[in-house]
């Protein structure tokens, strides 16, 4: 038995596995599904290139964090890099963010997105993302960038999102602004991701295994959960393994927590798993026998006729990230709901726009990754911002602790997760004794989410 059950050595897991040893408390078990440690913040190494499980870029500006990479890993560790992102719409390329770098798009779309911006209602209810756009930036920039690149992105109606999660990561503009990035080029010092930090070697997953190998207590790979009895707290894994706690830390993907938790009539979790959204992403990765293939680390398309929300460029970050003389690339395409069999069809669409744009052949492209994410973005639908509260609140009652940023179901960076596995080290070592023995509720069940 151990005191402390860890699911997902991710991030937000070795944090919080390092974290409690840092406060002396070595009595927990951290349990991994796959082979390594890492989750998300995954790096896979074909044909001499590095290819990222998607783009991973290091944000850092809590004090704290700072001070964690600069003593586990070094500052030296990594590249500092100043964004260069663009948009690429109307067969251009212009500046992000789009707010304030209109400068280059065709005179009628910065007319549009111009009077849109002057006659847009301000005090108008801000209840859904569409909303909130239109309120904020106006009509034009709405059906120019907004709208469709959130649908994209997304893969869900925009009518249907909440405007929640939008001031963490649109950033705001005025006129003077608009009107200075219509006239002048460009605008690039805006937005929390305008410079970031990235590993001179072996990809996103090298720093986070730093940490991986600061543990003194072992990662017990191998071990997918299978059954959580929140009566016996007990943990059942797929080779026949069964573990007891008394307080478990979960960074599973909170649906797919609920639907390993044996219900106790007070909590009807299977039911609440339905509720839960995201999407999914095909990334796609390809090395390229050229050098230099493109100077920008990443574009957004937003128009319908490309499958590809985003596209990336590896080589620009570390240039260990592919050969000598050859250059990477990385997009991703969004789906929900959707047979990846029909995905791959809009891959084979991606892989032709891809080779127009940059100007390949088919032997130029000397290697190709695919990787499918089945949990990418969270749906920060309605159903989410009425119940998740009280969900995460009732497991917490029941001893479990959901967290990170798919365990609270939720946009976090690198920098979060660090902080979440922090939070929740803290507060079970701060925790009364008497809270650790935990004794069942016996409530009869009762409708708690709507």
């Amino acid at each position: 038995m151990a005191r402390v059950v860890i699911i997902g050595a991710g991030l937000t897991g070795l944090s919080a596995a390092y974290h409690l040893e840092q406060k002396g408390f070595h009595d927990y078990i951290l349990l991994e599904g796959s082979s390594s440690a890492g989750g998300l913040c995954g790096s896979a190494q074909q044909d001499g290139f590095t290819f990222d499980y998607t783009g991973h870029l290091l944000h850092i500006n809590d004090p704290y964090f700072k001070q964690f990479i600069f003593d586990l890993v070094g500052l030296d560790f990594f590249n500092h890099i100043k964004r260069k992102a663009y948009i690429y719409s109307h067969d251009r390329y212009t500046h992000y963010p789009y707010q304030v770098n209109l400068y280059g798009l065709p005179s009628s779309v910065i007319i549009d997105c111009i009077q849109g911006f002057t006659e847009r209602h301000t005090h108008k209810k801000k209840r859904t993302f569409k909303d909130w756009v239109h309120a904020s930036f106006g009509n034009g920039f709405a059906r120019h960038f907004f709208i469709p690149y959130q649908e994209k992105i997304f893969s869900y109606p925009v009518e249907k999102l909440t405007a929640s999660w939008t001031s963490r990561f649109v950033p705001a503009t005025n006129l003077y602004d608009i009107l200075k990035g219509t006239l002048e080029k460009p605008q690039n010092d805006i937005g929390y991701n305008a410079a970031f930090y990235y590993p001179k070697q072996g990809g996103i997953v090298s720093w986070v295994h730093k940490i991986a190998h600061a543990l003194l207590n072992p990662i017990r790979t191998h071990c997918t959960v299978t059954q959580i009895d929140m009566r016996n707290k007990t943990v059942q894994t797929q080779d026949g393994q069964q573990f007891q706690y008394d307080q478990l830390i979960s960074t599973a993907p909170l649906d797919k927590l609920l639907t390993l938790i044996i219900e106790k009539p007070s909590v009807d979790c299977k039911k609440a798993a339905k509720h839960l959204k995201c999407n999914s992403i095909l990334n796609f990765n390809l090395g390229i026998n050229k050098p230099d293939l493109s100077d920008k680390h990443w574009i957004y398309y937003p128009e319908k006729k490309y499958p590809f929300y985003r596209v990336g460029f590896p080589h620009n970050l570390s240039s260990a990230m592919a050969p000598a003389g050859h250059s990477s690339l990385s997009g991703e395409i969004a789906f929900m709901q959707k047979p990846l069999s029909t995905v791959h069809e809009e891959y084979r669409t991606a892989h032709t726009q891809i080779k127009k744009i940059f100007g390949l052949t088919a032997a130029d492209i000397v290697t190709e990754k695919l990787i499918t994410i089945s949990h990418a973005y969270v749906t920060f639908d309605f159903w989410r911002e009425r119940n998740l509260p009280k969900l995460l609140h009732r497991l917490e009652q029941e001893a479990i602790h959901s967290v990170g940023r798919y365990g609270s179901w939720k946009y976090a960076s690198m920098q979060e997760a660090v902080l979440d596995g922090k939070k929740i080290a803290d507060t079970l070592t701060m925790m009364p004794a008497q809270r650790w023995y935990h004794v069942p509720t016996t409530q009869p069940k009762q409708k708690e989410f709507s």
